[in-house]
């Protein structure tokens, strides 16, 4: 009980670090599935135009 009350608040700010990186993974692979990308522009002006879509450029 001692390690618990002396640990706590690291325990806490751990808990909350660890279900922010949670929801953020979860957000990034429901848009991915979503078929959503990260870039917000169009692939003409990307140097990675390419690389991001290399099924449709076939």
């Amino acid at each position: 009980m001692l390690w618990l009350q002396e640990n706590g608040l690291t325990l806490i700010i751990s808990l909350a670090l660890l279900l922010i990186v949670f929801f953020i993974v979860r957000a990034q692979i429901k848009n991915k599935r979503a078929g959503k990308t990260s870039c917000g522009a169009g692939c003409a002006n990307c140097p990675m135009h390419g690389a991001c879509h290399k099924a449709t450029n076939r």
